[in-house]
């Protein structure tokens, strides 16, 4: 199936609902697993909102509950976080990724156009910081990407003879191909993944069930991405392939066992689970579904939801 995504048929996948609170209808913000609580941060509660939200919500997954973290105001300026010497921080950053390398170290990569549009290229950031001295530097690597906006990040050990971990892109621009931006040796990335290996099973038994393709989904972005093992698992999203019906419920599949690495695409006919602006985070040998706008744009879901695939 060179050219286009993979795809198998007779395997069944589905978003299960396990929560709803309000507090959780948001969309475009962001979701951090910490010590077994999500930290849903800012977004948009509605499309066509003009301002962000200000919000931090704790949502407990294994208790299902929701509840809003008390808004205070801003740290003392003795303890707020400055700029190191040469720091060279990007402008306007917005619809970008900033993906955890190590306690000290992120890579931020790609943003929103502008006053300053990127239209040649995307550049990449490596942010470092200091937590005894509260300091942070901003350095702009000297490899670029495509111009990406609304695209997705993925951390994964790097296939073929040569180990190590490699940081890919993948949509927010018109291509299909992922970009690398970033490759790290082996033992240079000491950060253990979170360990879901009945996630990890049945992922590997439902890519089994299908045929790959090396190229991925064309002009995709405002998905979500979580890296289950050696898996990258896309969801949802905006195309930008067509000009009506825009949003997305599609289940990609981006497998790195072996060399070159694969796509596998799992549709899905229930337009109820459409989304965009979502995001997916991996907790407990499960994956969830948080927020996101539904097929019209413009209505966050309440919803919470667990990835359930039917092998």
């Amino acid at each position: 199936m060179a050219g286009a995504v993979g795809e198998a048929r007779g395997s069944g996948w589905t978003w299960r609902p396990v929560a709803q609170d309000p507090l959780l209808a948001r969309a475009f913000h962001s979701c951090t697993e910490l010590r077994g609580r999500f930290y849903l941060v800012g977004g948009l509660l509605a499309g066509g909102a003009r301002e962000p939200s200000s919000e931090t919500v704790v949502f407990d997954p294994a208790g299902g509950q929701a509840v809003r973290v008390a808004a205070r105001g801003g740290p003392r300026r003795s303890h707020a976080w400055t700029a190191g010497s040469g720091s060279c921080p990007p402008a306007g950053l917005s619809s970008h990724t900033c993906t955890r390398i190590s306690d000290r170290e992120l890579r931020v990569a790609g943003r929103e156009g502008g006053t300053r549009t990127q239209r040649r290229y995307g550049s990449i950031y490596t942010l470092r910081l200091d937590p005894g001295a509260r300091t942070y530097c901003y350095k702009e690597e000297g490899c670029h990407t495509a111009s990406r906006s609304g695209h997705c990040a993925a951390l994964l050990q790097s296939p073929g003879p040569h180990p190590g971990h490699q940081l890919l892109l993948f949509g927010g621009c018109n291509s299909a191909e992922p970009e690398v931006a970033g490759h790290w040796s082996h033992g240079k990335i000491k950060e253990e993944p979170p360990v879901a290996p009945h996630l990890m099973e049945k992922l590997s038994r439902l890519v089994s069930s299908g045929q790959g393709s090396r190229q991925g989904p064309r002009g995709l972005r405002h998905h979500s991405c979580s890296v289950v093992g050696p898996f990258a698992v896309l969801f949802g999203g905006e195309t930008l392939t067509r000009a009506r019906d825009t949003i997305c419920n599609d289940l990609y599949i981006y497998d790195t066992r072996k060399s070159p690495s694969l796509w596998f695409h799992f549709p899905c006919a229930d337009h109820r689970l459409k989304r965009v602006g979502h995001r997916t985070c991996l907790w407990n040998d499960q994956l969830y579904l948080v927020g996101g706008f539904g097929e019209d744009g413009r209505t966050a879901s309440p919803q919470v939801c667990i990835l359930d695939l039917f092998i």
